[in-house]
């Protein structure tokens, strides 16, 4: 699998400006600054408790910050109602999957759809995702809930695309997911990206398959953007070869660590 080749388009499509966000006392994201332009693919690489998830909640309306800007396309959608930004044309696969378990993977995939009004084109993309994954086609009048875990996940994708968006806010697609299917789901995700020109933000612990789908990356460690590059430069930088892709340099990890972090800030 390559890095995603669609045309990009130097002026970003989604932009946060020193966004804050917390859980009751609790601050997740300090200060985040990051911008993904049209028709690449983004991603933000961060251990577990780093706020990759919270800060795509953020951006989809689910949590509202508490300081700092979202602008999508060029419009503030800060704090907006979750159903406002879905119809500004992003949409969030979440964490865990969290399809309907007692819909069929057809109901479900309409339900990516509530917002549209164009019949013709949602039953274009109802066909489009079946393209992508055959499997549920096969299994379209079947619960969700018996799916196997790899089959939910191809249908929270799936269900994002029904809405027909510019941008797809993509939460750990590899969790629980075995290196196999891992890899087929991000081979799907780069064709969506390049045959679709879908931009995509991705949050990914496995920094390898992310780092080889994207074009751009952001390292976030306790909240803050630490680092940021090009995912080709990113790939070559000792850091993230060591913490990140597993290639570790003689000496203890933990100590190595406390001492890098402030390299990279």
């Amino acid at each position: 699998m390559s890095a995603a080749t669609p045309p990009v388009n130097d002026q970003p499509m989604l932009k946060l400006l020193n966004v804050e966000s917390a859980y009751g006392p609790i601050k997740a994201i300090r200060g985040v600054s990051l911008q993904v332009r049209r028709g690449e693919i983004a991603t933000v690489l961060g251990s577990n408790g780093a706020g990759k998830t919270t800060i795509l909640k953020t951006i989809s309306g689910i949590i509202d910050p508490r300081k700092g800007s979202i602008e999508f396309k060029g419009g503030n959608i800060t704090a907006q109602d979750p159903v406002y930004i879905v119809q500004q044309g992003l949409s969030h696969v979440p964490e865990g999957r969290e399809v309907f378990p007692l819909l069929s993977v057809h109901d479900n995939l309409l339900m990516g759809a509530y917002t549209r009004r164009d019949r013709d084109g949602v039953a274009r993309d109802m066909e489009t995702v079946y393209r992508y994954f055959p499997i549920l086609k096969e299994r379209a009048m079947q619960d969700a809930g018996l799916l196997s875990g790899g089959q939910q996940q191809m249908l929270a994708i799936s269900r994002a695309l029904m809405a027909n968006p510019d941008l797809i806010l993509l939460d750990e697609p590899s969790l629980g997911l075995s290196p196999k299917l891992t890899k087929e789901i991000f081979e799907i995700v780069v064709r969506i990206n390049r045959e679709r020109g879908t931009t995509i933000l991705l949050v990914e612990q496995n920094a390898n398959m992310a780092l080889n789908a994207s074009d751009y990356g952001y390292v976030l460690e306790n909240g803050r953007i630490v680092m940021e590059d090009t995912c080709a430069r990113l790939r070559e930088k000792e850091d993230i070869k060591e913490f990140y892709l597993g290639m570790k340099e003689d000496g203890v990890r933990s100590e190595r660590r406390w001492k890098k972090k402030k390299t990279w800030r």
